[in-house]
């Protein structure tokens, strides 16, 4: 992609660094909802729901986070071991502050190799957000929520 046919980059990256430096500069806790089954997606599968995982990025909980226009990467403890995480940025499908849940949803991206190995184009509106994103339940952020299922939890609500 260049200047000069007239496409651009994705605003996806850029929008994701800038929603993290926010919720960083209100004091509150960065958490990224990632879609685990995308192609190149490294994250620990034991902790994916649904074929999603919600994931906390801040300073405190990560070490080495390095996000570019074409991957989040960072090294995080997941029950006491220490694993290297990578993302495309195609399969971050939010990113919101623990605290307050604000922040924002992306619609889910198909990439573009399972659209050219399937040989299909893209039928229908592939932009539309779902209703709802719910985060796992029972992180244990915050009074009266405990660990385990069923105890509350962060929610994201997309209002069109």
């Amino acid at each position: 992609m260049t200047a000069h046919d007239g496409s651009m980059t994705s605003t996806k990256p850029y929008l994701v660094r800038a929603i993290y430096e926010w919720i960083l500069d209100n004091q509150m806790t960065p958490h990224v909802l990632v879609d685990a089954r995308h192609p190149g997606t490294r994250v620990p599968n034991e902790f994916v729901e649904d074929g999603q995982i919600v994931l906390n990025i801040a300073p405190s909980a990560v070490h080495g986070l390095l996000m570019d226009n074409d991957w989040v990467r960072f090294s995080a403890r997941f029950g006491g071991v220490t694993r290297n995480l990578e993302i495309p940025c195609e399969a971050v499908l939010g990113i919101f502050s623990r605290e307050n849940h604000q922040g924002m949803v992306f619609p889910p991206s198909e990439p573009s190799e399972l659209i050219a190995a399937s040989g299909d184009a893209p039928q229908g509106d592939r932009t539309a957000a779902p209703t709802r994103a719910e985060a796992p339940k029972g992180d244990g952020s915050g009074p009266g929520k405990g660990k385990g299922k069923g105890r509350g939890g962060p929610k994201l609500t997309i209002v069109k």
